[in-house]
C-alpha cells in the first residue's frame, strides 16, 4: 500500500494557526519547576482553590452508588434543565423554558457548538480587545472572521456603545459579551448591555461568572432580548472546574440543530455529573456566598498590593477573581516579563498579550488563591522588581 504524500499528513492550516493558551504556557512551566523543587505560587490560572461545596461532593458519590451513569437525554437531565430555568427565573425575573437548554461537558463545548449554529463562513463577529483567549479560536474554527473593539483601561474596560456601532458591517453575525470579564473582572452596566442586545446583532453572553460580583449588581441578556445565546456552567461559582459541566441556553430556532450537533459529538454530558450539578444549585447557596466574601477579601489585598508595587489600576475590578494590571513601567513584553516573575520571584501569572494586543504591557493576577499565598506572592513580586 502506497503511503500518502507528506504534505497530505500534515495537521490542517486551520489548526495549525491557532495560538497556544498562554496562561496555560505560564502553568506548564510552573509544574516543571515545581518537579525541580521551587516553591511556585500560582496566580495565573483561573481556578478556585477552594473545595467543592460538601453537598455537591456528596450527590455525586450518591449518583455513582445509585448507579445513576448512564447516558442522559442529549440536551441534558429534565430536572436539571429545570432548575436552570428556575436559577435564571429567580436571579433575573426571566422565563426560560427547559427545551431551551443544552447541558455541555463544560463551557467550552457550549461555546463551540453556540459559534458553530450560529456562524455561516465569512460572518464577523465583535470581540472587546482584551477578550478571554479562546474566543478567536472558537470563531475562527467555524469560518467566521473577529472584528475587535478596543476598549480602555481609563474607560474599566467597557464596551463602548459607539464604538460597538462604529465596527458593525453587513457581515456582523454576532457580539460577545462576557460578563463579569475575564481578563478584566469589569462587571457591564445594565444599560451598556440593553444597548448591545438593541444593535441588531445576536448577543453572545458568556455569564460563567456570575455570582462572582462583589459591587453592584450584574445582569443576563436575557432581560432585554430572547434571541441571545447565554453561557454558563459550574466550574467558577461552585468551584467546579474539573467536574466539567456548562449549558447554553438558546433561541429556539437554534436548538434542533444544537441538539444533532451534541448527539454526534458529545451524545451527552456525564450524567453523575449533573446530579451533583443540580444538587449545587438546590443547596449550595450558603457554601457559594461564603466562598464569595473570601474572594472580596483577597480582592481587597491584590488591589492593593499591585498598586503599592507600581502597578496600574484605574478602576478596581468588580467581578470574577481577576485583576488586568497595568506594568507598561516595568515591561513592553508581557510574555517575556511572566516568565521572568516566574523563574525569579517563583510566582505564576499571565501575559496581557494572551487577551489581545490592546493589552499588551499588561499582566493579569488570579486571587483564586487564598490570602498568604498572595501576600507571599506580591513580597516575591516586591523583591524581584527591586533585584530587577
Amino acid at each position: 500500500m502506497n503511503k500518502p504524500p507528506q504534505s497530505d499528513r500534515q495537521v490542517p492550516q486551520l489548526v495549525q494557526g491557532m495560538k497556544p493558551f498562554l496562561a496555560m504556557e505560564i502553568l506548564e512551566k510552573a509544574k516543571e519547576l515545581e518537579a525541580k523543587g521551587r516553591h511556585i505560587i500560582h496566580l495565573e490560572i483561573g481556578e478556585p482553590d477552594l473545595e467543592t461545596p460538601a453537598c455537591v461532593r456528596e450527590a455525586c458519590i450518591r449518583a455513582l452508588t445509585d448507579r445513576r451513569s448512564q447516558y442522559t437525554h442529549s440536551l441534558g437531565l429534565l430536572e436539571l434543565r429545570e432548575e436552570i430555568c428556575r436559577e435564571y427565573k429567580a436571579r433575573y425575573n426571566v422565563d426560560v423554558t427547559p427545551n431551551r437548554v443544552l447541558v455541555t461537558s463544560g463551557t467550552s463545548p457550549a461555546m463551540l457548538l453556540a459559534f458553530s449554529v450560529l456562524c455561516h463562513p465569512d460572518d464577523e463577529v465583535i470581540l472587546s480587545d482584551p477578550h478571554y483567549p479562546c474566543y478567536p479560536n472558537f470563531i475562527r474554527y467555524v469560518g467566521a472572521r473577529i472584528r475587535t473593539v478596543p476598549v480602555r483601561e481609563e474607560e474599566g474596560f467597557q464596551y463602548s456603545l459607539g464604538a460597538v456601532k462604529e465596527g458593525l458591517g453587513e457581515k456582523t453575525r454576532a457580539i460577545v459579551v462576557n460578563s463579569p470579564a475575564n481578563p478584566t473582572g469589569t462587571v457591564i452596566p445594565a444599560e451598556t448591555l440593553k444597548g448591545l442586545t438593541e444593535l441588531g446583532p445576536c448577543v453572545v453572553s458568556d455569564e460563567i461568572y456570575h455570582g462572582l460580583v462583589y459591587e453592584g449588581e450584574t445582569h443576563s441578556a436575557l432581560e432585554y432580548a430572547q434571541d441571545v445565546f447565554v453561557l454558563n456552567g459550574f466550574s467558577k461559582l461552585y468551584a467546579m472546574t474539573g467536574w466539567r459541566l456548562g449549558y447554553v441556553i438558546a433561541p429556539e430556532p437554534f436548538m434542533r440543530s444544537l441538539q444533532t450537533l451534541q448527539q454526534n459529538f458529545f451524545i451527552s454530558a456525564n450524567s453523575f455529573v449533573q446530579w451533583a450539578a443540580l444538587t449545587a444549585l438546590r443547596e449550595a447557596r450558603q457554601e457559594v456566598e461564603e466562598m464569595c466574601e473570601i474572594y472580596n477579601e483577597r480582592r481587597s489585598v491584590l488591589v492593593a498590593g499591585l498598586r503599592k508595587l507600581g502597578f496600574g489600576i484605574e478602576v478596581e475590578p468588580t467581578g470574577a477573581f481577576y485583576v488586568l494590571a497595568n506594568a507598561k513601567k516595568f515591561c513592553s513584553d508581557s510574555l517575556l516579563f511572566a516568565f521572568e516573575i516566574l523563574e525569579h520571584a517563583g510566582v505564576g501569572t499571565t501575559p496581557g498579550i494572551d487577551f489581545g494586543p490592546n493589552a499588551e504591557g499588561y499582566i493579569r493576577f488570579t486571587y483564586a488563591n487564598s490570602r498568604e499565598n498572595i501576600e507571599e506572592a506580591l513580597e516575591r513580586i516586591r523583591v524581584f522588581l527591586e533585584s530587577r
